[in-house]
């Protein structure tokens, strides 16, 4: 996630905060998260979408393998494989070369065909994952941060074995997974989930609103249901 020239950091920062709630609240409003997922469908559908899927149907079918022998992972466990997995899966791009676009958030599915994505869809694709493999929301943020080694805006995944816990930082700048007390390089600005939107500080932060009354995200909601993930009843 760069910076653009000509927009000032925080009104960059904002906008995006506001997309990614809105693409959260279609992610988990939308779709059964936890509901199983029919992976032979799923790919059969981006095969009709893209045609020979080439590399990218291995990604897909060991995703696939990935959720199915996660079930019987502990929690660590879980975070450590879906973070390697995402992490050598993508390589990343930013969204100008990779969709044209000034910023694109790609499903899981997009990115993994693709083989490549930039912060956000490593963080949402790790996010879907581990929410489908049974690890509670309210564990789970997505993070706006800074990156303060190369100065730009960057997005990771958080998890906390309690509210206010120290959380473990899912990233794909690096392979470890640290807490994030020892990652001095990031500078938190926003988290999010299902349940609403934090502001930074001790104790697991300050709730500041609630994601699920945000109403843009019928355009990703369509593209996921179109890939082959159930919609949720009524």
């Amino acid at each position: 996630m760069e910076q653009r020239q000509g927009i000032p950091p925080a009104q960059r920062m904002g906008r995006r905060l506001v997309v990614a709630l809105c693409l959260l609240a279609a992610l988990l409003l939308g779709l059964q998260v936890q509901a199983r997922w029919d992976f032979a469908q799923i790919i059969r559908l981006a095969e009709q979408r893209y045609g020979d899927l080439g590399r990218g149907k291995a990604r897909l079918q060991d995703w696939a393998a990935l959720v199915e022998q996660g079930g019987a992972m502990s929690e660590q466990e879980q975070l450590r494989e879906v973070n390697a997995f995402f992490n050598r899966s993508l390589l990343f791009i930013d969204d100008e070369r990779n969709w044209r676009q000034v910023d694109y958030w790609a499903t899981p599915v997009e990115a993994l065909v693709k083989g490549a994505g930039d912060c956000e869809d490593y963080a949402i694709a790790k996010y879907l994952t581990l929410r489908r493999l049974g690890i509670a929301s309210e564990k789970l943020r997505i993070t706006y941060v800074k990156a303060l080694r190369i100065n730009q805006a960057h997005m990771v995944l958080t998890w906390y074995a309690t509210p206010t816990s120290d959380p473990l930082v899912l990233d794909n700048l690096t392979a470890d997974i640290r807490p994030a007390s020892q990652r001095r390089d990031l500078l938190p600005v926003y988290a999010f989930n299902a349940e609403g939107l934090w502001l930074p500080g001790p104790g697991g932060g300050r709730r500041a609103g609630d994601s699920k009354k945000l109403s843009r995200w019928q355009d990703l909601l369509k593209k996921m249901r179109a890939e082959g993930f159930a919609p949720t009843e009524g």
